[in-house]
């Protein structure tokens, strides 16, 4: 599908719709530099397009999806030399220039970048940032359209559709989220033929001790939930009504300690259980409400985690769906495929839209704290439009901080 080659307003100030100089405050320039440095793409000698402005432009075209590259690349630019950046001297390059700059780069240094400063932001005792003793996250994921081209279609694969195949290759991600700020951390993406429950594997070893993870039912299996346990992170899952769970111990809530096996030959030998909690419970009076619910945690005391406000918890894990909307149609874009016409290119700009979006969280997450409110009462649309104008005050690529820069894994 050919893109519509699309300019910011004419007569603007370059500085009203370039903004990175916030969110540089979220991604500083010692990451960048760190994530360069250990996967091996610092400039060796001086480019057009040194490697840690193409790190800040990629971020860039996740807030302008629907901007050129060149237009997007000539806002940044200018925005560098209208702050007096004696560094920033590099002419804007052409479409063909910015292509080679940009896999050089490769994805590898975004990826890092991304682990290394991509994390919760808030605290338990914020508003919808914690549950009694515990840090609130969910697990989810969901997939995004790329560009239809043959080594796209080849590396991620088309999902099916009724007719035939879908008309765009697919990539599918699942992520953590941070219940109360809707932060997106530990994300792993693949190709749309990697189912979720696949890939959540990858994600789980991010949790940590102190936190629930809320998760929905297609994610269970014995496996997945021990991986998880062992993380040392309390667990509230959804399971199928079908699941064999006999009563052992009922619990004064009206939930119940029962155990699971990894299969039905564990079970008539009773080796291998673990011991869970068991909640079921109904939703009265909720149009199309399901006629029983089913949850699975590692909580067995019901003291401390009654079952009905457990149950009530569990409902939160719909933050992680609002956090997946904010991602795919506030700051992508409606209808909007992402643009890069290689895989490598389509790994490099996801990790992109990823950053972009933990940026402008991150920064919602600071007003809120300031103004007292809850971060989801904020706006995520009016964030991202204030980030995209908002006037530049400070150095875009401020200098590296004193102490060490933050760890990234090679």
């Amino acid at each position: 599908m050919a893109r519509t080659v699309a300019e910011l307003p004419k007569g603007s100030r370059i500085t009203d719709y370039i903004s990175l100089g916030v969110l540089s405050e979220r991604i500083p320039r010692a990451a960048v530099d760190e994530a360069l440095r250990v996967s091996g793409r610092q400039s060796v000698r001086q480019r057009d397009l040194p490697a840690h402005v193409v790190v800040y432009y990629v971020i860039a075209l996740a807030l302008y999806m629907q901007s050129s590259y060149r237009e997007v690349l000539r806002c940044l630019l200018e925005g560098l030399r209208w702050l007096g950046d004696p560094s920033a001297r590099p002419r804007v390059a052409g479409k063909s220039g910015i292509s080679q700059a940009r896999t050089r780069l490769g994805a590898e240094p975004l990826q890092a970048l991304h682990d290394a400063v991509v994390r919760p932001v808030g605290q338990p005792s914020e508003p919808g940032c914690g549950y009694r003793e515990w840090h609130v996250v969910s697990v989810d994921g969901s997939t995004l359209d790329v560009a239809d081209e043959v080594p796209n279609a080849a590396a991620f694969g088309r999902p099916g559709a009724s007719r035939g195949a879908s008309a765009f290759p697919q990539i599918r991600f699942v992520s953590l989220v941070e219940n109360g700020t809707r932060v997106l951390f530990a994300s792993r993406m693949a190709g749309c033929n990697v189912s979720e429950s696949r890939l959540v594997e990858e994600v789980i070893p991010s949790l940590k001790a102190g936190m629930l993870c809320l998760a929905d039912r297609n994610f269970f299996s014995y496996g997945r939930w021990n991986q998880a346990r062992t993380t040392g992170a309390d667990l509230l899952w959804r399971i199928k009504k079908n699941l064999r769970l006999p009563p052992e111990t009922p619990l004064a809530d009206g939930s119940y300690v029962s155990r699971i096996y990894p299969s039905d030959k564990d079970r008539r030998h009773r080796r291998r259980a673990v011991r869970v909690r068991v909640i079921d419970y109904q939703l009265s009076g909720v149009d199309k409400a399901e006629p029983l619910y089913r949850l699975l945690t590692t909580v067995l005391e019901a003291d401390r985690a009654p079952a009905p406000e457990l149950a009530t918890l569990y409902h939160e894990r719909w933050e992680i769906e609002t956090a997946l909307d904010e991602l795919k149609t506030h700051l992508r874009g409606p209808r909007i495929v992402l643009r890069s016409k290689t895989p490598e290119l389509v790994r490099q700009e996801f990790w992109g839209l990823m950053l972009a979006h933990f940026a402008i969280r991150s920064l919602m997450h600071d007003a809120a704290r300031q103004s007292g409110d809850d971060p989801d009462q904020l706006s995520y649309l009016h964030a991202v439009r204030v980030v995209r104008r908002n006037i530049i005050t400070h150095r875009a690529f401020s200098p590296p901080r004193s102490g060490p820069p933050p760890s990234v894994r090679p």
